[in-house]
C-alpha cells in the first residue's frame, strides 16, 4: 500500500480523482474499441442535453454541477466539434440556447448500446461491500448542507 492509500480520509479527494482518472482513460478506450470517436469530458452535456433537448448555459452548468467558464469552455469544444449548436434566445438577447446538432444526435444512437455495457460494469464496479454510489450520494448530501470549507473552519473557530 503506497503513502496516499495509507492515509485515509486526508487524501480523499486526490483518491477520487485517480478513480476518476482511471474510469475517464478506460472510457475513452472503451468508446475507441466501439469505434466512436468521443472525449468522456463531453459525456455530461451530450447526456443531459439528450434528455433535456434545449437549456441555456446556466441551466446546463446548473445540472452537470460544473462552473460556468468551465460549462463554456466544454460547449465551445462540442461546438467546434460539430457536436451542438447554439442560438440566441428570442425573449432575451444575452441567453444562449444548446441543443444537440444532427451530428450529436447521430451520435447518441451509436452509444446508447455502449451506454448499456459501460452502467452494467460500472454498478459491478460500484456494488460493493460499501456501495460506492450511496456513499458519494451521502457525501454529496452532506456537503450540500455545509461545504468542507465552512466544516474546516466552524472546527478551527471551537479549538
Amino acid at each position: 500500500m503506497n503513502v496516499i492509500n495509507e492515509s485515509g480520509s486526508l487524501a480523499l479527494s486526490t483518491r477520487l480523482q485517480r478513480l476518476s482518472e482511471q474510469l475517464r482513460k478506460d472510457g475513452a478506450l472503451v468508446y475507441k474499441e466501439f469505434g466512436i470517436d468521443f472525449e468522456p469530458k463531453w459525456f455530461p452535456v451530450i447526456f443531459t442535453l439528450h434528455h433535456k433537448n434545449i437549456l441555456s448555459v446556466v441551466e446546463i452548468a446548473n445540472e452537470i454541477g460544473y462552473t460556468h467558464p468551465s460549462t463554456i469552455s466544454l460547449l465551445k469544444e462540442l461546438e467546434r466539434q460539430q457536436i451542438i449548436i447554439s442560438k440566441k434566445d428570442k425573449t432575451d438577447e444575452r441567453k444562449r440556447l444548446i441543443e444537440l446538432a444532427p451530428k450529436g444526435i447521430e451520435l447518441i444512437e451509436k452509444m446508447k448500446p455502449v451506454w448499456k455495457i459501460i452502467s452494467r460494469v460500472l454498478e459491478e464496479i460500484a456494488n460493493n461491500e460499501n456501495h460506492l454510489l450511496k456513499a458519494i450520494n451521502e457525501a454529496e448530501e452532506k456537503i450540500a448542507e455545509q461545504s468542507f470549507l465552512q466544516r474546516v473552519l466552524q472546527l478551527k473557530n471551537q479549538q
